[in-house]
C-alpha cells in the first residue's frame, strides 16, 4: 500500500475542498465592472425612486420635513429642496456612470443626514447603501461606464 502526502493548499482526494476551489477560480474571474455596474444600478434605483416619491407630491414632501424629518440648522423647504436635489442628481450621475465618484458622495451626504438626523434605528439600510457608495468612491464607476469612455477618449493621447 502506497501513501500520497497532500501539500497545504492541495484539492487532490477531497471531492469537496477541489469543487469549492473551483467555484472560487470560477467566482475571481467575474469582471470587477459588472460589480461596479450593479452596485450604481442598485444604489441608483433607491434614491431615484425617493426622489420621485417626494416631487410626487410636493406640499407633502415640505410637511414631512417641517414636521418628521427636521433636519438641523436648515430650514424645512431648503433641506426639501437639497435632498431631493442630492437624490435626483446623485442617481442619474451614478446611473450613468458620469462622475460617479461625485454621485457617491453627494449620495453618502444624503445616507449621513438620514443615519444622523432622521432615522437613526435604520443603521442596517443605511450601512447598505453607504458600502455600494463607498465602493463606488474607492473604485470608482468601471469599464461599463461614461467615465470609463471619457478618461480613454481624453487622455489617449498622453
Amino acid at each position: 500500500m502506497t501513501s500520497t502526502t497532500l501539500s497545504p493548499g492541495s484539492t487532490s482526494g477531497n471531492p469537496v475542498v477541489a469543487l469549492y476551489g473551483g467555484l472560487l477560480n470560477l467566482a475571481e474571474k467575474i469582471p470587477l465592472s459588472i460589480a461596479q455596474l450593479a452596485s450604481r444600478v442598485a444604489v441608483a434605483h433607491v434614491f431615484w425612486n425617493s426622489a420621485q416619491s417626494k416631487l410626487a407630491s410636493w406640499p407633502i414632501t415640505q410637511q414631512l420635513f417641517a414636521m418628521e424629518y427636521q433636519v438641523p440648522i436648515l430650514p424645512p423647504d431648503i433641506a426639501a429642496v437639497l435632498a431631493t436635489a442630492a437624490e435626483l442628481g446623485g442617481a442619474v450621475l451614478l446611473f450613468l456612470g458620469l462622475f460617479a465618484r461625485l454621485g457617491a458622495l453627494a449620495l453618502l451626504g444624503v445616507v449621513a443626514v438620514i443615519q444622523l438626523f432622521v432615522f437613526p434605528g435604520s443603521w442596517g439600510e443605511h450601512l447598505l447603501w453607504a458600502s455600494l457608495l463607498f465602493f463606488i468612491l474607492s473604485r470608482g464607476a468601471g469599464n461599463i461606464s461614461i467615465d470609463y469612455l471619457a478618461r480613454r477618449y481624453f487622455l489617449a493621447d498622453r
